[in-house]
C-alpha cells in the first residue's frame, strides 16, 4: 500500500553516526608507573621456590590484613560523620538532621548501622578464613604445597562482594525517602551489580497445535496505528486462526503494508510444519469468489475498527464485503477493553463460513499471559514466529559487527509525540535529558559497555545533549545511531542490491532488530515499537536481567503544566 513517507513506525528515521570520542592511549612510560594488577590467573603458575613463596604470602597477608580493617575504618568513618555526607548519594535520598535524632528516622538510622556492622563481621570473618587457609598452604616442605584452588578463591572474592552489596544497601535503605527504586535483586540500581544475566528460556511454554482445516481462511484486518501496531494485531490473528482452525491470510499492499519486505512469512509455515499462512495474492489464486463471507468483529465500537476508506479499499480489490456484526455490541458502553479468554472467544467466533474477518485485533485482550510467554502460544520448532526477514537480519549482524561489538547497550529513545501522550498518563514517562542520561549511566555501570547504540526519532539538539551528559569513569560512551548509505560502506549492500535500502519499514525494522541482539534494552514505556522489540528478545532468548524502562519507576524531576 503505498504511503507517505513521513507515516512510518512511530519511531523510523533517518540516523547518522554521532561522532565517538578519541582518546589517547596511554604512553609506554605511564603504563610502566602504573600500579600492576591482580591477576587471578597467577595462581596457577608453579611455585619457583620456597623463598618466593613465602615472600609473596607474606605479601598477600598484609593485603589480607589490610582489607579485613578497611571496612572496619569506613563503619567507624560513617557512624562519627552520620551518614558520611560528603558521599554522593542518589537524589531519592534525604539525611535527617541533627534535631531528629529521636525520630523514627533516627531509629532506621540505628538499625541500618547495626546490620552493617553485623554484615561487616561476617566479613571480616570470612576473610580471616581466606587468609588462614593461605597461611596453612605452606608446610615445612614447600615444594609439595597445595595453594589454594583457583575456584576457591573465586567464590570467596564472589562472596565478599556481595557482602559489600549488602552492607552499602543496609548503610543507604536507613537515608532513601519512600520505597525508592529497587532491582528484581533486592539491591538499589545505583549499587553496581556483577554482570547482567540473560534471561532463562521456560522448559514447557504452554501451546496450542496450529492445524487449519482445508479451505477456511481468517482474513486479517490490521488499522491502528503503525508497523509495530499492526505486527502485534497480525500476531494475535494468528492466535486466533489456530484456536478456530483456519488459514490466515496476510493483507494486501493496497490496503496494508507490504508484509514481505518486513517479515519471513514462509518462516512463519516452516516452524509451524504445515501451510498456516498465506499472502493476499495466493489467496486470490485459490479463490473464484472474492468475498469475506462473514463479518464478526471483536470491536464493537466502532465495529471491527472499520472506516469508510477501509471498505472502499477491500472492494476496490474486487472482495464484496457482508453484513459486518459486532460479538459483543455491550462493549460499545465500555471505556476499556474487556479481558476475554478462550472459552469466550470460541463460541463467539466458531463459523463454517469459508472466509472469515474479525477486523483489528490490535485492542484485544485475550490470554495475555499465553500470548506473551517467550515463543509466543503456538506450538513449533522456532524461537519465534514474527520476525525479521533473513535480509534485515543478515543486514543487522553486519553493522553490530562493523561499529558495536559484542557487548552493547541499545536504547530506544521515543521523543516525538511523547511530551503530551505522557504527562497525560497517571505516571508520566517523558523525562528530561539530564534524568535520562543519569539513568542511561546506571545501566552503562553494570553493564560496562563501550557503546550505546540510540534508535530515536529526536531531534538533534536532544541528542547532542544526552551525548554530552553521558560519561562513565571520565570517558564519553559513544551513542551510535545508523549512518546514512555510502558506497563505500557494505554492512548494508545487501539492503540496497535488493532494492530495499531506504524503504521507511525496513529501516524501522532493522533498528528493532540491532536493539533486539543487544546485551541489554532500555525501552520507551507506552511504545508498541519498544513492545516489540522485548517481544523479539523474549523470544530469541536475548532478553537480560537488566533489561528495563528507561528511568522505570522514577518520575520526571520537572513536569509542564496541561495546556
Amino acid at each position: 500500500m503505498d504511503r507517505d513517507a513521513s507515516a512510518s513506525d512511530e519511531d523510523d528515521d533517518l540516523e547518522t553516526l554521532v561522532p565517538q570520542s578519541r582518546a589517547k592511549p596511554p604512553s609506554p612510560s605511564s603504563r610502566s608507573r602504573s600500579p600492576a594488577a591482580f591477576h587471578v590467573s597467577g595462581l596457577r603458575a608453579a611455585v619457583p621456590s620456597s623463598a618466593a613463596l613465602l615472600g609473596r604470602l607474606l605479601w598477600s597477608r598484609r593485603y589480607l590484613l589490610l582489607f579485613v580493617a578497611l571496612p572496619l575504618i569506613f563503619l567507624v568513618l560513617f557512624v562519627s560523620l552520620r551518614g558520611a555526607s560528603s558521599l554522593r548519594l542518589p537524589a531519592s535520598i534525604r539525611l535527617p538532621s541533627a534535631a531528629s535524632a529521636s525520630s523514627p528516622a533516627a531509629s532506621r538510622m540505628r538499625e541500618a548501622e547495626l546490620r552493617a556492622l553485623y554484615l561487616l563481621r561476617s566479613q571480616r570473618s570470612g576473610l580471616l578464613s581466606l587468609f588462614n587457609r593461605t597461611a596453612l598452604s605452606v608446610p615445612a616442605n614447600t615444594s609439595s604445597s597445595t595453594p589454594v584452588s583457583l575456584s576457591d578463591l573465586r567464590d570467596a572474592l564472589l562472596s565478599q562482594i556481595n557482602i559489600n552489596r549488602e552492607i552499602q544497601a543496609a548503610l543507604l535503605s536507613a537515608h532513601r525517602s519512600g520505597a525508592g527504586n529497587v532491582t528484581e535483586d533486592g539491591l538499589d540500581p545505583d549499587l553496581p551489580v556483577a554482570g547482567c544475566k540473560r534471561r532463562e528460556l521456560p522448559y514447557n511454554r504452554r501451546t496450542i497445535e496450529w492445524n487449519p482445516k482445508k479451505n477456511r481462511f481468517l482474513f486479517a484486518i490490521c488499522l491502528s496505528g503503525q508497523m509495530s501496531n499492526h505486527l502485534i494485531c497480525l500476531e494475535k490473528h494468528m492466535f486466533f486462526a489456530a484456536l478456530l482452525g483456519r488459514i490466515l491470510v496476510v493483507p494486501s499492499q493496497k490496503v496494508d503494508y507490504q508484509y514481505d519486505r518486513v517479515l519471513d512469512i514462509n518462516h512463519i509455515n516452516d516452524c509451524i510444519g504445515r501451510k498456516v499462512v498465506i499472502s493476499y495474492e495466493e489467496f486470490a489464486e485459490k479463490r473464484k469468489k472474492m468475498s469475506i463471507d462473514q463479518f464478526i468483529c471483536y470491536a464493537a465500537s466502532p465495529p471491527c475498527y472499520l472506516d469508510e476508506e477501509h471498505i472502499k479499499r477491500l472492494k476496490g480489490l474486487g472482495i464484496s464485503v457482508g453484513k459486518i456484526q459486532a460479538a459483543w455490541p455491550e462493549d460499545a458502553k465500555l471505556k476499556e477493553p474487556k479481558k476475554r479468554f478462550v472459552a469466550d472467544i470460541m463460541p463467539k467466533f466458531t463459523t463454517d463460513a469459508e472466509v472469515l474477518a474479525l477486523g483489528d485485533l490490535f485492542y484485544a485482550d485475550v490470554e495475555e499471559e499465553w500470548v506473551m510467554q517467550p515463543g509466543g502460544p503456538l506450538a513449533h520448532k522456532c524461537k519465534t514466529l514474527i520476525q525479521p526477514s533473513r535480509l534485515i537480519m543478515l543486514t543487522a549482524q553486519r553493522f553490530v559487527q562493523t561499529f558495536l561489538g559484542g557487548n552493547y547497550v541499545a536504547l530506544h529513545f521515543r521523543r516525538h509525540g511523547f511530551l503530551k501522550f505522557c504527562n497525560v498518563k497517571k505516571e508520566s514517562c517523558f523525562f528530561p535529558i539530564p534524568q535520562a542520561a543519569e539513568c542511561i549511566l546506571r545501566i552503562v555501570e553494570k553493564t560496562n559497555a563501550p557503546v550505546i547504540y540510540l534508535s530515536t526519532d529526536a531531534a538533534r539538539s536532544e541528542t547532542n545533549l544526552l551525548q554530552s551528559l553521558v560519561v562513565f569513569n571520565d570517558r564519553q560512551v559513544p551513542l551510535v545511531r545508523r549512518p546514512e548509505h555510502h558506497s563505500s560502506e557494505k554492512w548494508d549492500a545487501l539492503l540496497y542490491r535488493n532494492h530495499m535500502g531506504g524503504d521507511n519499514q525496513v529501516e524501522a525494522m532493522l533498528d528493532k532488530t540491532i536493539c533486539a541482539l543487544s546485551n541489554v534494552f532500555i525501552g520507551s514505556s507506552g511504545s508498541t515499537f519498544t513492545d516489540d522489540i522485548l517481544r523479539l528478545r523474549r523470544g530469541w532468548g536475548s532478553a537480560s536481567h537488566c533489561d528495563e524502562y528507561l528511568c522505570q519507576g522514577e518520575l520526571p524531576s520537572f513536569m509542564a503544566e496541561q495546556d
